[in-house]
């Protein structure tokens, strides 16, 4: 499709369809926003969220053509709060890229006399690994029944536009500060209190083994182009059958010392989707001046695993000359995750008392449990996410090395499991 402005004068507006029956017992739920101010906004249905059939090219992103499409998205889309600059003129908006982002392209759109937006580009292989409609169901609940999240204001054919917050992404230092590491196991907390089914149907499942199971087959797509090498060293063969013990033994380790609790999981609590809040509001507890963004691989899971995957993004940075490399020896030590438990329990515990030792013992060996798993997962996710460069045979073509980071996690999902003696 050509990416002139004039070949999309007259983009075709639709709503949004649901997908599954659960969409419907909420369809007359607002989107809201998380710090619960009055929006100029109108607040819309889930089934209303206007699309647009524009796509973006997100390697455009420098050129005039790409702004131009934004203003004209921005004009279609009608925000109510960027009416009075509608229609938008391209000359007016500054797009800022943001970088960290490791499945999609993101973008701020700013423009003087209007709200800053957020501006979201799917990954080319982001399809094969999460279902768009139900990540909108799941904001749409979030954001309006329960305060989390950013609202959305309309989706594109490659993307949408959300909510932007006047924040600061943590850092990868910023984890380990040990305030910071407790607001986050509070707000943790807090999302691992939402009713499950609330968001997932009837007959829901953990998301950690269907994740697994479903990237797989589009694993293999990519496992088969790519040199014998790393064929060798990710053998999903030999990673399924590894996956399948140790699944079967974590199932009778649960049944035999007790099961973490099955909560809705963010399941991606790396430092680029926990924002600090510039101007919190004072009426509100400290640890909300932390707001977790990105629920595109929520779904429900084991606690333990949610705050093990936590840990593990102590380990990287995203940011540095080697964004795929995993730094075992950044994992927390028992006492920064003993400070993380105290937050998290305080949150969850019924009534007003603190965390017992045996409390804080009993969820870190969970932890420890479910921690090859979030491998496992995200090994599988990195080979997912390299078919673009594999196909095109140009592994410059990505600014991340999903390759490498797949090698990473294979090789500490091994490493794990054989700790744990499976």
């Amino acid at each position: 499709m050509s990416s002139t402005h004039t070949a999309f004068k007259t983009p075709v507006l639709q709503p949004i369809l649901r997908t599954s029956s659960s969409f419907e017992s909420f369809h007359s739920l607002s989107l809201d926003s998380v710090n619960g101010s009055d929006d100029p906004d109108i607040a819309v249905t889930e089934e209303g969220v206007r699309h647009i059939d524009i796509s973006l090219d997100p390697k455009q992103y420098k050129q005039a053509a790409f702004v131009e499409q934004i203003a004209l998205l921005l004009t279609s889309l009608g925000i109510p709060s960027w009416k009075a600059v509608s229609p938008v003129n391209h000359a007016d908006l500054s797009v800022e890229k943001v970088s960290g982002s490791l499945t999609n392209a993101v973008y701020f759109v700013h423009h003087p006399n209007a709200r800053t937006l957020l501006l979201r580009i799917y990954g080319a292989a982001s399809g094969s690994l999460i279902s768009r409609p139900r990540e909108l169901h799941t904001l749409h609940v979030l954001s309006s029944r329960y305060k989390f999240g950013p609202r959305v204001h309309g989706t594109f054919e490659n993307g949408r536009l959300e909510e932007y917050f006047e924040s600061v992404p943590l850092t990868a230092s910023e984890l380990r500060d040990p305030t910071t590491s407790q607001f986050i196991g509070a707000r943790m907390a807090e999302l691992h209190r939402v009713d499950i089914e609330s968001v997932e149907d009837p007959g829901w499942d953990i998301g950690i083994n269907q994740n697994i199971r479903g990237w797989v087959h589009h694993a293999r797509k990519v496992i088969s182009i790519v040199d014998s090498s790393t064929r060798e060293e990710l053998d999903l063969d030999a990673f399924i059958k590894l996956w399948e013990r140790y699944w079967n033994w974590i199932r009778k380790w649960e049944t035999q010392y007790g099961a973490s609790e099955r909560v809705f999981a963010h399941n991606d609590a790396q430092y680029g989707n926990l924002l600090r809040l510039v101007n919190p509001s004072a009426s509100r507890p400290p640890h909300q001046q932390i707001i977790v963004v990105d629920f595109e691989y929520a779904s429900p899971n084991p606690a333990a695993f949610d705050i093990a995957n936590h840990f593990h993004e102590w380990t990287a940075n995203y940011h540095s000359d080697t964004p795929y490399h995993l730094d075992p020896a950044l994992y927390p030590t028992y006492a920064q995750r003993r400070n993380f438990y105290i937050a998290y329990l305080q949150h969850v515990l019924t009534g007003p008392r603190d965390p017992v030792e045996g409390e804080l013992a009993m969820l870190d060996l969970q932890v420890r449990v479910w921690s090859p798993a979030s491998h496992a997962m995200w090994a599988i996710w990195g080979i997912v996410q390299a078919r673009e460069s594999v196909e095109s045979g140009d592994p410059d073509i990505s600014e991340f090395d999903y390759l490498a980071y797949a090698k990473g996690r294979m090789a500490g999902f091994k490493r794990e499991v054989a700790a744990l003696g499976v």
